[in-house]
C-alpha cells in the first residue's frame, strides 16, 4: 500500500452503510462517511470527482445487478464496496448465493479501478449481533478470501470495538451516528496511504454511566414503534425502504451515474453542494 497517496477519483457501492444513514444534515438529507472521505481526498486534488451509487436496503443481488456495472464504466482510481450484510439479517439466506455475488461483484470490479476497498462491517453490541454473528463473520471470511485473491484492501471495522459501542448507534439500531461515520471515514483514509487526522478512531468513547431499567425499556418501546416493526412489515409484503430511489449522483431520467466535484477543492464543503460534473 503506498502512503501519502494521490487520487483523483472515487466510486463508493453499497446500501445504506454507504449511503450515509444515519448521519443527516439539516436540510434531511444524508451526509456519512463515504462523502466525508470525498472531501477530504478532494483537498488533496484539484479536479477530483466523486460518484456515490450506495442505496438503502439493496441486497448484494441488487448491487452487484443496479451498481457494479455502472460503477465499472466510470473507471474510478478508487471503488468502496460493502454489500451482503442486509442479506444476512434476513430470517432465511443462502449464504452460498451471497458468496457467489460478492464474488462476481469483486471480480468485475477489481480491474476497473487502481484500488478496491472492501470491509468488515462494524455491528452494534447487542443480541441482534449475536444472533447473526456467525453469519457475519463467515461474511467477512469471504471478504478477507477475494481480498487477498484480487489486492484489495480491507478495512476491518468489524475489529474496532468503539464502533461496537452503542452510543456510536443511531435510534433505529442499525446505523451509525455522525460520529460513527467521521470514524470510518478515517478507518478507510488511513487504508488508503493517506497521512493520518485521527490516530484514536479505535479508541472507545469514555465510559458513562448506563441508563436505568425504565429509560432502557422506553427506548426499547419506541424502537420496536418507529424502526422494528416497519421493517418487519416490508419483509412481510416484500418491500423495501429502497424502492424507487437511485444512488446520489445517479440519474434516473438519463439512466446513468454523473460525476460531483467541488468548486474549490482548497475548501470543497459538504459533497451536497458539488456541482454536477457529465462524464
Amino acid at each position: 500500500m503506498q502512503t501519502n497517496a494521490t487520487y483523483t477519483s472515487l466510486v463508493a457501492v453499497g446500501d445504506s452503510f454507504t449511503e450515509g444513514m444515519s448521519d443527516r444534515l439539516p436540510d434531511g438529507s444524508y451526509r456519512g462517511w463515504a462523502d466525508l472521505l470525498a472531501g477530504r481526498m478532494a483537498t488533496r486534488t484539484p479536479g477530483f470527482k466523486y460518484a456515490n451509487l450506495a442505496v438503502r436496503g439493496k441486497l448484494i443481488g441488487q448491487i452487484v445487478e443496479e451498481q457494479v456495472d455502472v460503477a465499472v464504466a466510470m473507471r474510478p482510481d478508487v471503488i468502496t464496496l460493502v454489500g451482503g450484510l442486509n442479506d444476512t439479517l434476513r430470517p432465511k439466506v443462502d449464504m452460498g448465493r451471497v458468496r457467489a455475488l460478492l464474488e462476481e461483484a469483486v471480480e468485475r470490479l477489481a480491474p476497473a479501478c487502481e484500488r478496491l476497498v472492501l470491509m468488515r462491517s462494524p455491528g452494534r453490541n447487542g443480541p441482534v449481533l449475536e444472533r447473526f454473528r456467525p453469519r457475519m463473520e463467515e461474511l467477512f471470511s469471504v471478504v478477507d478470501q477475494l481480498a487477498d485473491r484480487h489486492g484489495a484492501l480491507v478495512v476491518d471495522l468489524y475489529g474496532a470495538p468503539s464502533l461496537a459501542d452503542p452510543r456510536m448507534w443511531d435510534v433505529d439500531r442499525l446505523h451509525l451516528t455522525a460520529e460513527g461515520h467521521r470514524r470510518v471515514a478515517e478507518a478507510v483514509w488511513q487504508t488508503l496511504g493517506y497521512e493520518p487526522e485521527d490516530k484514536e478512531w479505535r479508541t472507545p468513547m469514555p465510559p458513562t454511566a448506563p441508563p436505568g431499567w425504565v429509560a432502557r425499556r422506553a427506548a426499547d418501546a419506541s424502537f420496536a414503534r418507529q424502526h422494528l416493526l416497519p421493517w418487519i412489515g416490508r419483509r412481510l409484503t416484500g418491500r423495501s425502504s429502497g424502492d424507487g430511489r437511485t444512488g446520489a449522483h445517479f440519474s434516473a431520467e438519463l439512466g446513468k451515474a454523473f460525476w460531483a466535484s467541488p468548486a474549490d477543492h482548497t475548501n470543497p464543503g459538504p459533497v451536497a453542494d458539488w456541482r454536477r460534473v457529465e462524464p
